[in-house]
């Protein structure tokens, strides 16, 4: 029985270093993971299960150096209004959020600095909610949100996860973001702060229910410098924000609030998306690429002026194409939906393919389902 348990135990192992986005060893409590319970008590902490000397505290200010640990999974908990996580490893390891509330009044609740995958557990039934501050203290590493991730993050569970940025993103990665299972995670983002997500390198939603309110001014729901892909989940995205003018060399440069704004191309094949935008020359959707529904129900709603920015609920550089699912888009001023074209005839700013049942295009209001 031992040595079918060690061959288990073995295979399990390789699988994890082989496969860098396989964290099923992370959210079991077996004995090839070290699990380290951290558990915030106002300004210190009490940790448990750190046999190898790895976590250093300075009040609730937590640092875990753990770059010779094969596996690890941290358990946070506790309340503090003074502290914070800093994590410095070269391997990927999970942190399960177990009814923890973290504020940090100088920086990120917690930050990442591992360019691996780092696997976000919303644990069943659960709280938490973290805080940055107002301004950051510099550092010598990077600190770009509330929850900052050097590498990719995977958010699951069946917990509830609060956000709340008052300086910068209320969530930052450096790679790419998945969201999956039934984790819900709401991002609440200053009128002083910046976006609910920024990631660099794609995001993907496949479930859970994101819900994001932004009052920045150009702020952002979600954004991404690369792809974004929706196959199911809820998310739920309002801006309020206005327009942002910058002059650079003489040269006016204006940034709009928007609920997505991607560089590259969004597609969305399931799931559901309400999309609201209220300040001048708001977005909906603002992508360099294309637009791409072919599944799931598709919500966008620009009730914004027009005095700097145009608002747009669809806005695409290539082209926006619709051949499934359902889309409303409905705008105060300006277009529902612009792909670039010079044309006064709205039926050319999108691309139909298919025969639906319902179709209506306009130039304010456009309705698609199939």
């Amino acid at each position: 029985m031992k040595k079918l348990f060690f061959m288990m135990a073995l295979t399990l192992l390789c699988a994890c270093q082989n496969d860098d986005t396989d964290f099923s060893a992370f959210t079991s409590y077996t004995g090839i993971v070290t699990t380290i319970y951290i558990n915030y008590n106002g300004a210190s902490v009490s940790v448990s299960g750190d046999t190898q000397g790895v976590v250093s505290a300075r009040g609730a200010d937590v640092t875990v150096n753990s770059q010779y640990l094969d596996s690890l999974l941290l358990v946070l908990s506790g309340t503090t209004s003074d502290g914070s996580l800093l994590v410095y490893r070269t391997r990927k390891y999970g942190i399960q959020l177990n009814g923890v509330s973290i504020t940090n009044p100088d920086g990120p609740a917690i930050n990442n600095q591992c360019s691996k995958s780092l696997y976000v557990v919303c644990a069943d039934g659960t709280v938490n909610t973290l805080t940055d501050g107002t301004a950051y203290t510099d550092r010598a590493y990077d600190q770009k949100g509330t929850l900052f991730s050097e590498g990719q993050i995977y958010f699951s569970g069946a917990g509830t996860l609060n956000v709340n940025a008052n300086s910068k993103n209320a969530i930052a990665c450096d790679d790419y973001i998945t969201l999956e299972g039934d984790a819900v995670i709401s991002c609440s983002v200053a009128s002083m702060a910046s976006n609910g997500i920024k990631v660099n390198d794609g995001m993907f939603i496949s479930g859970g229910r994101l819900t994001i309110d932004v009052a920045a001014d150009g702020g952002r729901g979600i954004r991404c410098d690369a792809r974004t892909v929706v196959t199911g989940g809820t998310v739920d995205i309002s801006t309020t924000g206005n327009c942002v003018i910058e002059t650079v060399d003489g040269v006016a440069d204006t940034t709009s609030a928007a609920c997505i704004r991607c560089d590259s191309l969004f597609t969305m094949s399931g799931g559901t998306m309400i999309l609201r935008s209220s300040g001048d020359g708001g977005k909906g959707i603002r992508c360099n690429e294309n637009i791409e529904l072919c599944g799931g129900s598709l919500t966008v709603t620009t009730t914004g002026d027009n005095n700097v920015g145009k608002p747009k609920a669809l806005k695409s550089d290539t082209g926006i194409i619709i051949s499934g699912g359902s889309l409303l888009a409905t705008v105060s001023k300006s277009w529902a939906c612009d792909n670039g074209i010079e044309s006064e005839d709205p039926e050319d700013h999108l691309t139909i393919l298919n025969t639906p049942k319902v179709r209506h295009v306009d130039k304010k209001y456009v309705k698609v389902t199939f």
